[in-house]
């Protein structure tokens, strides 16, 4: 078996992708995240708020008649797909790279959560990612990617591969730049997302990149504007929290809190939210919650990589100091914990369950909200795409 090598980093390169009689201008996927659209503009697509289509950098095409372009490729359970499978459903299309352990992990993540929010509308949508990965273009493959990151039994995953010569053919037809890394095996790619009605014609375009570590408000955001996309009859306003994470003037995305002070979990003195100047991780965890144990390690391990660049603080959440402390000296945690004791901090942030991570601006302002466990190779893409490269931090 060939080891898988390490990714480099996908920083998407722009590009112009000419899609029939329509020019999408393709953002890069290392920009940071917007901050909330101007209250002015009025909503881009039916059920999608301002906020929520600057978050997906969403691209309603108007009065399209242009149907995507076609392809017939297998996905991961050994099917032939072609667009004529999803006649009658919208389609969220996506090229994603099998090999990712970051930024298309998030979106995975986006797509298990949107699954959560449609409910039983899950069967009139289907979101199908294409493989970006000419070197390992195997079903086995993108079965293997689609079982490890949460998306095996999702009914409406459809992950397609080929040959190298049909992956390439059908990225150039959806205006999809991929540059290829032979030396490494490892590509860079377009993050678009193409909105497809259920006749097979193309509606609106968004991108994925940082901003999809916001998972509720971005998959909320993705699952809504498939909806839009159903016969009348069959919209409906989709489920979920995202309006939280989204809302001017609280601790959504785009917001910026008020600083808050804790006490320290161990020893003396307290810390702030910000020190200003840089930006922020704010990771709230308990002693309680089993998958923070297997995330501590990890933002350790990310905090001692961006030392001097970002300042992060764990938030210990409503939880006993004993086993708080003993679980921190375990997991090697060396950035600063405090003390959010009877979760008012917590409660103030709107954090739905724990591990939560909160990333601010230098400036104060929420850029990330991303419920449950960050890996390592996720939160490090984000850093990296959000911090200069230098590491200047003024």
């Amino acid at each position: 078996m060939t080891a898988r090598p390490t990714r480099t980093w996908p920083i998407v390169v722009a590009a112009v992708a000419v899609l029939a009689a329509f020019v999408a201008i393709v953002i890069a996927a290392a920009q940071p995240p917007s901050t909330a659209a101007s209250p002015a503009s009025p909503p881009v697509a039916p059920g999608i708020s301002s906020a929520a289509a600057d978050l997906i950098q969403l691209d309603p095409l108007g009065g399209s008649t242009v149907h995507a372009p076609a392809y017939s490729l297998v996905d991961q359970t050994g099917r032939t797909i072609t667009p004529a499978s999803f006649r009658g459903r919208a389609v969220v299309l996506t090229f994603n790279d099998d090999q990712c352990q970051d930024l298309c992990t998030l979106l995975a993540e986006d797509v298990a959560r949107a699954n959560t929010d449609l409910g039983s509308s899950t069967r009139k949508i289907a979101f199908v990612s294409i493989n970006a990965n000419p070197y390992y273009p195997a079903v086995r493959d993108v079965a293997d990617w689609t079982n490890e990151h949460g998306l095996g039994s999702a009914d409406d995953w459809y992950y397609g591969t080929g040959t190298p010569q049909t992956l390439a053919a059908v990225a150039q037809a959806y205006g999809v730049p991929i540059e290829l890394d032979a030396a490494q095996r490892s590509v860079v790619h377009g993050t678009e997302i193409f909105f497809i009605d259920p006749s097979g014609v193309e509606r609106a375009l968004g991108q994925f990149g940082t901003d999809s570590a916001s998972t509720a408000a971005f998959a909320h955001t993705m699952a809504q504007e498939a909806v839009d996309l159903l016969p009348a009859s069959q919209r409906r306003t989709v489920s979920g929290a995202a309006p939280a994470d989204l809302a001017a003037g609280s601790t959504g995305v785009g917001s910026k809190p008020a600083p808050f002070s804790l006490p320290a979990l161990t020893g003396s003195g307290r810390y702030r939210s910000s020190t200003g100047g840089e930006y922020t991780v704010l990771n709230f965890w308990s002693s309680t919650c089993t998958a923070c144990v297997t995330e501590l390690p990890a933002i350790q391990k990310v905090a001692q990589e961006f030392s001097g660049r970002a300042a992060f603080l764990g938030v210990d959440v409503s939880d006993q100091g004993a086993p708080a402390r003993a679980l921190a000296t375990r997991s090697g945690v060396s950035f600063p914990l405090a003390a959010d004791a009877d979760g008012a901090i917590a409660g103030r942030f709107r954090i739905t369950g724990l591990p939560y991570t909160v990333i601010l601006d230098p400036s104060g302002r929420v850029v990330i909200r991303h419920p449950g466990a960050f890996t390592a190779e996720q939160l490090e893409y984000i850093l990296q795409t959000l911090i200069p490269a230098t590491g200047a931090n003024g």
